[in-house]
């Protein structure tokens, strides 16, 4: 029902149109995965589109929408009303040889089940497969029950199963078995990759870079990353959301931040290896805003280090 009602809309849309995608909007409303539109950016080949009108240009649901920016198959621009989508672009996109039916089938997502029917092998050694990394999640959920549900690109299983067809049949590799019998799973810090990945690209300012590097880490361990307060304030600040999450969700929020914290130590230790570095070009280039000297500590930094007595409202706090 799903499938047939996403075909429809997408048959109703028709081919788009610059005139088509002048809808009426808030000037100045910054654009996002959520954004119902916004109006087109005057200036010839400079124009752009809010990222709900550029969905509906290509036929994609908002969902397919932001996971084709996440995986750079639309390319967007920053511009006085947040990012947003050069005409340009859908041009380009629209141009490209097979459209739509080529970008649906890029953008296409399996859990589980669906991704052990398309490569013709059991549920439970595809989630092994999945569990010793040799391909990455590019989204989840969390269902009813608390439990984590991942979703693979189609197509790159796919070409897993083009690229190690030995691992698709026959007994599980000695070294795989091994990691899996100690309870290692990179599902999650495959996805955190991905992600950080993502966000990387869509910046150069130094400081956003860094928030993105520090968006992985816990509290405690960005307190130990980042001796400033006011440094870890304007990190947290700058922080991108590596989920979105409804306000209903509160409920599985820690699970959530479960998925999106690292806490194996080898990769903290690789995240705040790559965050010293992006600190380090990010101060070059301008420091940390902070208040005059003599001023208290930001009220966002709350994080307590570890070993440092806590005051005598937090131990009255903690003992209610």
């Amino acid at each position: 029902m799903a499938v047939r009602m996403d075909q429809e809309l997408r048959e109703s849309q028709g081919p788009w149109s610059l005139e088509w995608l002048g809808e009426p909007g808030v000037p100045g409303q910054a654009s996002g995965p959520e954004d119902p539109g916004g109006p087109a950016e005057p200036g010839g080949a400079g124009e752009s589109v809010g990222f709900g009108a550029a969905a509906r240009a290509l036929g994609l649901t908002s969902r397919e929408f932001e996971l084709a920016v996440q995986l750079g198959e639309v390319r967007t621009v920053t511009t006085g009303l947040g990012r947003r989508v050069a005409c340009e672009e859908l041009r380009r996109v629209t141009a490209a040889e097979g459209f739509p039916e080529a970008l649906i089938v890029r953008l296409r997502v399996v859990g589980t089940a669906e991704g052990a029917k398309l490569l013709g092998i059991s549920q439970g050694r595809l989630t092994r497969l999945a569990r010793g990394g040799f391909f990455a999640p590019v989204r989840f959920y969390v269902n009813r029950y608390r439990a984590v549900v991942w979703l693979y690109l189609a197509s790159e299983l796919t070409e897993f199963a083009i690229r190690q067809p030995e691992l698709l049949s026959g007994r599980t590799p000695p070294g795989l078995s091994a990691a899996l019998a100690a309870g290692e799973d990179w599902r999650a810090a495959k996805w955190r990759g991905r992600r950080i990945g993502q966000l990387l690209d869509q910046t150069e300012d130094p400081w956003e870079r860094a928030a993105v590097l520090a968006s992985v880490l816990g509290s405690v361990e960005l307190a130990s990353a980042v001796a400033d307060p006011y440094e870890r304030a304007h990190l947290r600040q700058l922080r991108p959301a590596l989920v979105r999450m409804r306000p209903e969700a509160g409920a599985v929020r820690d699970v959530i931040d479960a998925v999106v914290t690292a806490d194996d130590p080898r990769e903290i230790g690789r995240y705040r290896a790559a965050l010293a570095s992006s600190l380090g070009d990010a101060r070059r280039a301008r420091p940390a805003p902070r208040p005059d000297a003599g001023a208290e500590r930001p009220i966002e930094d709350r994080t307590r280090v570890p070993g440092r007595p806590r005051s005598l409202w937090q131990k009255l706090v903690g003992r209610r």
